[in-house]
């Protein structure tokens, strides 16, 4: 599932011509493109999909959608943990032992 995510703007920055800002979605920092609001600022919410804000939101608004996606383990799904996510599809856990299915002596 690939979800439109409200998130924070925590800075700005021109990177090679295109504007990009750093957003927080609760917990979770991406890099994300401004192109489509080109007007958004330091501090104020997006709807962001596939790496690009799309929508101004209020905050109150993005913090009720963070809470509920948390709630559904949305945010989970769509962000979740790289290094669970990697640790998955070798066939192991994060500390390094075989998941079940797969040899442990691997």
């Amino acid at each position: 599932m690939c979800l439109a995510v409200p998130g924070k703007v925590l800075e700005i920055e021109e990177r090679d011509g295109t504007r990009m800002a750093t957003v927080d979605f609760g917990g979770v920092i991406k890099d994300v493109c401004l192109e489509y609001l080109p007007d958004l600022q330091v501090g104020e919410y997006a709807i962001v999909h596939v790496g690009f804000a799309l929508q101004r939101l209020d905050e109150e608004s993005a913090r009720q959608t963070l809470a509920l996606f948390g709630n559904l383990g949305l945010l989970e799904e769509e962000f979740g943990d790289p290094w669970q996510q990697a640790a998955a599809e070798a066939g192991t856990t994060p500390s390094g032992t075989a998941t079940a299915g797969v040899e442990a002596d691997r």
